[in-house]
């Protein structure tokens, strides 16, 4: 009997020190840069409104697991709301195609005075395992003088890695091309 109770207070003891399953989070964000210098350029650009899908603007990543299925993962979390993330991310990489520092993004940039303005609305933002990130954005650039100019970018990003991490670089390899093509707009109306 004593050995019967001492084998199930063993057990419950190995029980209760098994781990939680860690929560991971992802930012659309790169490695840090180095900024462009302060003379490099004038130009000066607000990014926003950005809309993205309701489905998936939420903390737990959104993962296509099939034709009409998706997962949400409660240990995969992006760090931020993508809609603030995207437009963090499409600053930082404007300012890196552009060469100015002068980018911003966010509530506080809407008063803000610019020499262009960039609309986005993200009419995709899928993840998947085996097919990476698809990116569907239609955005417009307006000046502070002049006509708009509207385009929008398609990009499907193979995931470098089938996990989560591979998932999040992927977006942000698809994020690089639609601020390459914003970019490309901007220059041809400066």
């Amino acid at each position: 009997m004593m050995m019967r109770t001492l084998l199930l207070f063993a057990a419950l003891v190995a029980a209760a020190c098994g781990s939680t399953p860690k929560e991971s989070y992802y930012t659309l964000s790169g490695t840090p840069m180095q900024l462009p210098a302060a003379g490099a350029s004038a130009l000066s650009v607000v990014v926003g409104p950005v809309a993205v899908p309701d489905a998936v603007d939420r903390s737990p990543m959104v993962v296509r697991t099939g034709p009409n299925e998706v997962s949400i993962d409660d240990l995969h979390r992006w760090v931020e709301p993508l809609k603030t993330g995207i437009p963090r991310a499409l600053a930082e990489l404007l300012m890196r195609e552009l060469g100015t520092p002068r980018v911003v993004a966010g509530r506080s940039a809407s008063g803000t005075a610019a020499d262009y303005r960039v609309a986005v609305d993200v009419q995709r933002f899928e993840s998947s395992f085996s097919e990476g990130a698809t990116l569907d954005a239609v955005w417009t650039v307006t000046p502070a003088q002049g006509a708009a100019r509207s385009g929008r970018t398609f990009v499907q990003e193979a995931a470098p890695t089938r996990d989560h991490a591979g998932i999040a670089a992927a977006h942000r390899k698809a994020l690089e091309k639609l601020a390459a093509d914003i970019a490309t707009a901007i220059r041809a109306k400066a």
